[in-house]
């Protein structure tokens, strides 16, 4: 069962989330506690696995990396969400959400160089998770622009090593 968090450590994570650069010293003054208090906090947060800190990339600004949403039908419904953890570890993708409506799972995904990146993830990473016949029918959608999209490079983008491709402009 998911358990709510108290008011001390909601607050402890919005002030994270503002920015991830502040100190023990600096939350627990901003929090009125002291430091012992926010770092027991703070680490119990991490070890039950309800925060995580990370550097998020601005993807409206990357235009070596295409995004993109990808809606899935699933057979057997009542297993969606095995599914849906499966593929949530595949590389380049970012999440994997059961969900309502026309789709069963819907799977934010970002891969770096071009269209042939995606279609591998799309046509072979994503069916792949499954059984066969699992995946019923997907449909993609490449995202054309975003507004305040900030994500965290999944594993596959910019690997140790590679150089990123450059992206020609069009003039």
């Amino acid at each position: 069962m998911r358990e709510h968090l108290d008011q001390a450590d909601r607050r402890l994570v919005k002030l994270l989330s503002q920015d991830a650069q502040h100190s023990i010293s600096q939350l627990s003054e901003k929090m009125a506690m002291s430091v012992p208090t926010v770092r027991s906090r703070l680490r119990n947060l991490l070890d039950r696995n309800l925060l995580r800190i990370v550097g998020l990339l601005n993807l409206t600004e990357r235009p070596e990396l295409i995004s993109a949403i990808v809606g899935i039908n699933a057979q057997g419904r009542g297993r969606a969400r095995e599914l849906a953890e499966r593929i949530a570890q595949l590389p380049f993708v970012n999440s994997a959400s059961v969900v309502t409506g026309r789709f069963d799972i819907i799977v934010d995904v970002t891969v770096t160089g071009d269209v042939a990146d995606l279609y591998r993830v799309t046509s072979e990473l994503i069916p792949g998770a499954g059984e066969p016949g699992e995946v019923v029918r997907s449909e993609t959608f490449v995202v054309m622009a975003s507004c305040n999209k900030w994500i965290n490079l999944p594993e596959g983008c910019w690997p140790e090593g590679a150089e990123a491709p450059v992206r020609k402009e069009m003039a």
